[in-house]
């Protein structure tokens, strides 16, 4: 890589209507010389880049690397935005009926509930906008950057300008750079230029100031798509001051859509309005017929609508979905796309990729073949300590030290494997035990090998000429190196097949010999047999370079290199839980077919029976049959991206809901296919990631299953809590409708149905919310993607339920009315107290359909307890409060009553509970008998 010489002090710009103030270099980055521009950005020497004191006082200056959003909506505006809803407005009308009846406490009662109502659905949403916001945060880009003499990995909002960063492809470029030095590169820039194809860049010199913005060939801009190659480059403006900040302006931001639950659940809440308002209207006219009072009955009638209707439905919906994500992130998987919630619950098949994911990602050399000679190595994970042992040839089990620096050939491999190399190893922190690998863990792999034999990734004076970088077509990889005395030496890795097919003699005993078809018989059985043993196998070449052609061809092969990433013992159980969960997991890989079976094997991916079908097999058949043939095979390998885009599709031919997983560039055709597609939070490169529905943080398999685990049960909790809304809603409604119907007294007052509605629908609804996922939902069968919210057995049980909370209600207002208007008074408190501790208590069978408490344990859901008793205490507290009793219209004194409205207020959630205990003993006798 080319030098940035040292620092100069920046001449202040003048003011233009640019804002030109605020860039710390000339707009016409790309008509500068190299020299004059690092001078202008101060971005240190090449091998330490910026300071950390340096980007600070460059951020204070020059702000965060962000394009400017439009100012969000104030906090009192979105107060005032909850006033504007629909229940709002009838509750408005009910006041004004109280005041016209002169009936003030119950007017001030009204409109403080309103305000109550208006404060909690605030608060609702201010907290699932703050949820939402720490997720976007999480998902926010990355950028490589060479900072304090190492590169490291920061948030893309944190460049300033004068910083060096690294791109490669498949990386969103992250800020408006000038190129120090590219291989092969090629930016997508249609986002900024409108050119639908990838546009070559190059690391050339200035060119003329009205070059136009497509033609600036050694540039590279914010918001355009490493295609592919490499390169490095010199931050020159960020944020506003980018070319895509200066088209932009300010971005608009979108109000979210909603997702396809949301709008089901809004129809599903207008179909309720209309016939809670057939059912208010009977009520009212028959109430009427009878002799009632106009104002009154009217206002009982508008309480009774307010409280049909589940108008906290949205807000809980939103908040539960947030928080739900918030879970999954602690899981180690970001959803980006609120509607991937709901389709996770679908999911019927996971395809997956094998390296990182169902593996550990931690490559680490253990055979090699050099020559004649088997090697096998020591050491485990990315700390360079082991050593190299010779297999004896007569018997595997004797093995001898060897001393790798007299050994030609070994060093010769490992020198290849060092220089071709993209990698960079070091102690994490101070902890010199441990090691991390910065890059591809293949090659970190190789360059520990080499370091445990001494070699370094780079010796002395040694310039990187060229570089072929490594592509899924030619699976080889090459570094062109000039050496001290000037010699070109091509270091080339790559597919053992591809490598051999490239070659042309061997390095065997310090001597190149041709490489006759029986040596590359041999060399290719001994691949096998590695491949057998789960080993992922590279071959290693290197020749001189004359004349500079830097082309593969003609090399000397060096040797075989074995290296294993152990699968993840975290994935067999996550495996386990997939299939029982009624989820097929298939693996999908670019690795050799041997050792992608293998890991399969010992996954139970695959069994004994499974064959492995390669990228070459699929070629040869058409899509109709791989449709036929997809549900039998779970095991792909030495495939393409296209490969991978036609299996996810013959999957959904086939109906399947399918999750796919994906690192690099050429996957995001297959992630963005696919139902749920899963970009890679660690290799992952940023164009999979924006393709993506879901990101994981730690890149593991069984990330992805404990996120459908969650998915089922977030899915589970909004149906809970709709079920719990609608039964108690129904309950009051069918209470009031009963009695209408034989002729009591209306049970419950405006004031008090209106309470009972704020003090049960708010609280306890978002704690059902909050319920864990049962343990037997990853047993269950996947759920059908357009199953509806509510199901007609579950609308059933929802009525039963409701009836319930009706009839103990009833029965209690009847055990003190008894038909003697002197009783009413109590009657109606009986009543009201029955209503709303039985809801209540209710919310606890709603936690499981199947699960009883005790089985369920009573502190899983500590905020459905806390809610209940908070909501418990108050409704306490206005029947017996002095000064709270004139308002809610609620007798003095009650004694005896209180065993009868306990009595009562438990029988439901008590039958419900029984309920479950019959069906689970009905379902083991049957399971007995079939037995």
């Amino acid at each position: 890589m080319n030098d940035i010489t040292a620092r100069t002090s920046l001449p202040a710009a003048p003011s233009t209507a640019r804002s030109d103030s605020m860039r710390l270099l000339p707009a016409a980055a790309y008509s500068m010389s190299l020299e004059d521009l690092r001078a202008a950005a101060g971005s240190g020497t090449a091998d330490k880049g910026l300071t950390t004191e340096e980007v600070e006082q460059r951020r204070m200056r020059y702000g965060v690397n962000l394009l400017a959003e439009a100012p969000s909506i104030s906090v009192w505006r979105r107060l005032l935005a909850q006033f504007k809803e629909l229940v709002i407005g009838i509750l408005v009308v009910a006041a004004v009926i109280a005041g016209a009846m002169g009936e003030w406490a119950d007017t001030a009662a009204i409109l403080a509930i309103v305000l109550v109502n208006g404060i909690i659905g605030f608060l609702q949403e201010e907290r699932a906008g703050r949820a939402l916001a720490a997720l976007q945060k999480l998902s926010s880009p990355m950028a490589k950057v060479l900072r304090n003499g190492g590169l490291q990995l920061v948030p893309a909002r944190e460049l300033v300008p004068g910083d060096r960063i690294e791109l490669e492809a498949g990386d969103n470029v992250p800020a408006d750079a000038r190129l120090l030095s590219g291989y092969g590169l090629r930016i997508q820039e249609a986002a900024l230029t409108g050119e639908s194809l990838p546009v070559e860049k190059e690391a050339c010199g200035p060119l003329p100031l009205e070059t136009p913005l497509g033609d600036r060939r050694n540039m590279v801009h914010m918001g355009t798509v490493v295609a592919a190659g490499k390169a490095s480059a010199l931050v020159v403006a960020t944020g506003m001051q980018t070319e895509l900040g200066q088209i932009a302006g300010l971005l608009q931001q979108s109000e979210p859509e909603p997702t396809p639950l949301q709008r089901r659940l809004a129809e599903l809440g207008r179909v309720l309005v209309v016939v809670c308002l057939v059912i208010v209207v009977i009520i009212f006219s028959i109430q009427m017929l009878r002799g009632g009072e106009l104002l009154e009955t009217l206002l009982i009638s508008v309480s009774l609508a307010v409280a049909a209707v589940p108008e906290g439905l949205p807000a809980v919906v939103t908040l539960t979905l947030a928080l739900g994500l918030q879970r999954m992130v602690q899981r180690n998987a970001i959803v980006r796309r609120l509607p991937s919630v709901e389709t996770l619950g679908s999911v019927t098949v996971v395809c997956s990729d094998k390296t990182g994911t169902l593996t550990r990602n931690e490559m680490t050399v253990r055979e090699i073949v050099v020559g004649d000679w088997r090697l096998q190595v020591t050491g485990s994970g990315y700390t360079p300590q082991g050593q190299f042992l010779r297999v004896s040839d007569v018997n595997v089990a004797d093995r001898m030290v060897i001393d790798p620096i007299h050994s030609l050939d070994l060093t010769q491999l490992l020198t290849t494997a060092a220089r071709c190399n993209n990698a960079t190893v070091s102690p994490r922190g101070d902890d010199e035990n441990t090691w991390e690998v910065i890059g591809d863990p293949t090659e970190g792999a190789l360059l520990v090998a080499a370091l445990k034999a001494g070699i370094e990734a780079h010796g002395p004076a040694q310039h990187v000429l060229y570089e072929i970088p490594f592509d899924s077509e030619r699976k080889t990889m090459s570094v062109v190196l000039r050496e001290v005395d000037g010699t070109q030496i091509m270091h080339t890795k790559g597919a053992p097949e591809m490598i051999l097919a490239r070659c042309v003699a061997e390095f065997c005993e310090g001597r190149e010999i041709p490489l006759t078809e029986e040596r590359r018989a041999q060399i290719g059985q001994w691949n096998s047999e590695m491949a057998g043993r789960a080993l992922r196998v590279l071959g290693l070449a290197r020749r001189v370079v004359m004349g500079g052609a830097y082309e593969e061809e003609e090399l000397i092969f060096l040797g075989l290199v074995g290296m294993i990433d152990p699968p993840r013992e975290e994935a067999k159980e996550a495996v386990r839980r997939c299939r029982a969960a009624g989820i097929r997991p298939v693996m999908i890989t670019g690795d050799h077919p041997e050792t992608a079976l293998a890991i399969a094997r010992e996954l139970h991916i695959a069994d004994s029976t499974d064959r492995v079908v390669t990228g070459q097999e699929l070629d040869q058949w058409s899509d109709e049959y791989l449709q036929s043939a997809v549900r039998q095979l779970a095991v792909y390998a030495r495939v393409s991206a296209e490969h991978k885009l036609r299996i996810v599709n013959a999957w959904k031919a086939c109906g399947q809901i399918v999750a796919m997983t994906g690192d690099g560039v050429n996957d995001a055709p297959a992630v963005k296919s696919a139902d749920i597609g899963i970009a890679m939070g660690v290799a992952g490169t940023g164009v999979t990631k924006e393709a993506s529905d879901m990101v994981l943080t730690d890149d593991n398999f069984a990330s992805i299953v404990n996120a459908i685990e969650e998915g089922r049960g977030i899915f589970d909790n909004i149906q809970k809590f709709v079920h719990y809304l609608l039964a108690c809603n129904t309950g009051e409604v069918l209470l009031m409708f009963a009695a209408s119907l034989i002729g009591w007294p209306v049970p419950l007052m405006a004031i008090q149905i209106l309470w009972i509605n704020l003090v049960t629908d708010g609280l306890p609804a978002l704690a059902l919310g909050m319920e864990p996922p049962e343990k037997d939902i990853m047993t269950r069968a996947p759920r059908p993607p357009q199953e509806a919210v509510i199901t007609a057995q579950r609308g059933w049980r929802i009525a039963v339920h409701g009836a319930l909370v009706a009839t103990v209600a009833g029965v209690g207002f009847w055990w003190i009315y008894q038909g003697d208007p002197a009783h009413l008074a109590r009657a109606r408190t009986v009543a009201f107290c029955i209503t709303a501790y039985s809801q209540l208590f209710f919310a606890i069978g709603c936690r499981s359909h199947s699960f009883t408490m005790p089985e369920l344990g009573v502190w899983t859901n500590p905020y459905l307890f806390g809610a209940i008793l908070i909501s418990g205490l108050l409704q306490l507290a206005v029947v017996t409060l002095p000064m709270a009793q004139p308002v809610f219209e609620v007798a003095t004194n009650l004694s005896w009553e209180w065993g009868l409205i306990a009595a009562l207020s438990l029988t439901p959630v008590t039958l419900i509970e029984l309920s479950k205990l019959w069906r689970a003993a009905l379902q083991n006798r049957t399971a007995e008998n079939v037995a």
